[in-house]
């Protein structure tokens, strides 16, 4: 897959959920749908992103490298439109009352750290940024991805389990687990190789 068609289909959740609005198809509560999609399709890319080292490593696909950024802004994309979804359809983008909604609700709090923290991840995603920070701290810094894995999986199971839904928070635990775990034991056996 070329990087067109990748932006084609990571776009393809936008497109149906525009559509969808459009043609009233968001069944009996748009808004709860709206943000509860966009949400779930941040986790997605999230997963996707974090799988391309593992899955290159594995697989000897060094040419998968050439996606995880793009996968990695997608993630930022669909945490924006999440973050609109809750600012315009919950708060009625009443800045004030986000202020105060942030610390009161742990999972809004959670969800609102996992957004900040891809902020500077997305705005030194491109090369430049790369030779101005250098490799070795631009890649220091990429790794607040992990923090933003944990941080968004909180505010999933969070706003879940207040709904008494354990199911898609075990699985999405699970993947993160498996991809941050694979990361972690990839680092020990290195330094145990060369201990």
């Amino acid at each position: 897959m070329g990087k067109a068609a990748l932006f084609a289909a990571s776009l393809v959740p936008f497109g149906w959920l525009l559509y969808a609005s459009f043609t009233v198809q968001l069944g009996a509560n748009p808004a709860e749908y709206l943000t509860r999609s966009t949400g779930d399709w941040t986790l997605r890319f999230l997963c996707l992103t974090l799988a391309v080292t593992p899955v290159r490593q594995v697989t000897g696909l060094n040419w998968l490298l050439r996606y995880r950024r793009m996968l990695g802004l997608f993630t930022f994309f669909y945490s924006v439109l999440h973050l609109c979804c809750y600012a315009g359809f919950d708060m009625s983008f009443d800045l004030a009352a986000i202020v105060r909604d942030i610390p009161k609700r742990p999972f809004v709090l959670a969800g609102f750290t996992a957004l900040v923290l891809m902020i500077p991840l997305a705005a030194t995603s491109f090369n430049r940024a790369v030779r101005w920070l250098g490799a070795a701290r631009w890649q220091a810094l990429h790794r607040l991805v992990y923090v933003v894995a944990l941080a968004a999986l909180l505010h999933f199971f969070w706003m879940r389990s207040a709904k008494h839904n354990y199911a898609e928070p075990i699985v999405y635990a699970t993947i993160i687990g498996v991809l941050l775990g694979w990361r972690l034991w990839r680092r020990v056996a290195v330094k145990s190789r060369y201990a």
